[in-house]
């Protein structure tokens, strides 16, 4: 199979200088804080602002479907084989496995050691707290088997409309934002124009110069994250009530809330960084620095696929990691790698059968530890998807749904830090899999 290489010359990735990048990471900082800072002393005003975060939200989610599909066309003709797209392949889907693994080990390991659930009260002292338990599921979670999870992501649900990674209409997968079904089928167009050849040329230039087209868009976007960052802030903390209104919350429910966090710091700032220095050879630091946009972002959004357009964007011109590589392993690491969240459903899972005092045996947790992880591939790169994956885990070991109601006052806080880790780990993938790659070009 020949190899096709388009034209990439004059690519605007290499066209904005890094002071301006440093002063738009500085403004988005500003903006988070900014944020946090009206939505907590003046919620009424704050929500207003709601509008500037749907605009820039919107905007994002215009350029997922775009980026997926030409990226990876785009990679997909530089790889030149078949033998190539499997090396890759395999060590993607290698990376993200354990990574997940390692992130579910560690919630477990840290909510048996601090047992955050442990004499949590069930309503008798604060009756109208939004953590009490309650006897019914109010939140109308769909309940599902691992087999029929399984089956979702292989063929999709007709009547649901869900599309699988083999989709029966393809245009429908691009509308309802599904990801996986489009990695699929780029992949496949990649494919078969690297085996149509030199005859096929001219249209990967034009795929190629679309593709840079696009970008060009995202650092346009780029510009306004700030102003969106702060109205996607300010609104969310607003609509909790404010600092008055979220901090007693978050207090009451301190222990689960610090377990969470110190497994999610513990996973992004040792075990990622200690992987992309062993394994991608590469500083932590510096490849940080260089993802920062897309980590704050991440934060703000609480959408991994949203971010997804500036975790390209970051990763290849800031972190020079190769187009093939980053057009590969980003978009199907938004779409399956969610190590943040397979150690918050693992954390929560056992912290609900501790407020419930239910005791969980070693089989038990060995359970939760195999579905954690495809629970969480499962996960849609939405904001707070994790809940509905969480039933899978509950329904596992037998767990009452019902419990979910314990965490949802203060989830949306936790679902942005566990999404940022997601997308660290993402871009630690991408640095680690592009050393393997380069050695094997060499």
């Amino acid at each position: 199979m020949s190899q096709i290489i388009p034209n990439r010359e004059d690519s605007p990735l290499q066209t904005k200088p890094a002071n301006k990048r440093s002063k738009i990471i500085l403004y988005i900082i500003i903006a988070v804080v900014a944020g946090m800072v009206t939505g907590g002393f003046v919620p009424d005003i704050a929500v207003k602002f709601s509008l500037l975060g749907e605009i820039f939200i919107n905007a994002l989610m215009m350029l997922v479907i775009p980026i997926v599909i030409l990226s990876l066309i785009v990679g997909i003709t530089n790889l030149g084989d078949l033998s190539s797209l499997g090396t890759l392949g395999w060590r993607t889907i290698v990376y993200y496995l354990t990574t997940t693994c390692i992130a579910v080990l560690i919630g477990i390991a840290l909510v048996n050691i601090i047992q955050p659930g442990k004499g949590l009260s069930t309503g008798e002292i604060y009756p109208d707290a939004s953590y009490t338990i309650q006897e019914n599921n109010p939140y109308g979670v769909n309940e599902d088997t691992m087999g029929g999870v399984f089956r979702q992501i292989l063929i999709g649900d007709k009547e649901s409309g869900k599309q699988g990674m083999l989709p029966h209409n393809i245009f429908a997968a691009m509308a309802q934002m599904e990801i996986l079904p489009l990695i699929v089928f780029s992949i496949l167009i990649g494919l078969s124009l690297s085996a149509l050849g030199p005859k096929a040329q001219s249209a990967v230039n034009v795929i190629s110069i679309l593709n840079d087209a696009v970008m060009k868009i995202t650092h346009w976007v780029l510009y306004i994250a700030p102003i969106g960052i702060f109205g996607l802030i300010s609104s969310r903390v607003g609509q909790a009530g404010g600092f008055s209104g979220f901090i007693p919350e978050l207090y009451l429910l301190g222990k689960y809330s610090f377990t969470v966090l110190i497994g999610l710091a513990i996973h992004g700032f040792v075990i990622l960084p200690l992987i992309l220095k062993i394994f991608g050879k590469r500083s932590p630091v510096i490849f940080g620095k260089g993802m920062s946009a897309a980590l704050l972002n991440a934060f703000s959004t609480a959408s991994s696929s949203a971010t997804l357009p500036l975790t390209m964007q970051c990763a290849e011109e800031k972190n020079k990691i190769s187009n093939r590589t980053a057009s590969f392993v980003l978009p199907l690491g938004a779409t399956i790698n969610m190590d943040g969240t397979a150690l918050y459903e693992a954390v929560t899972a056992i912290f609900i059968a501790q407020a419930y005092g239910i005791t969980m045996t070693p089989a038990m947790q060995i359970i939760i530890f195999v579905t954690a992880t495809p629970a969480a591939i499962g996960a849609a790169g939405i904001p707070e998807a994790g809940l509905i994956t969480m039933v899978i885990v509950l329904k596992s070991v037998g767990l009452p749904i019902e419990g979910i109601g314990l965490i949802l006052a203060i989830d949306w806080i936790l679902d942005r830090f566990r999404t940022a880790v997601n997308v660290w780990g993402d871009s630690v993938g991408a640095g680690v899999i592009e050393r393997y790659e380069l050695n094997k070009n060499i």
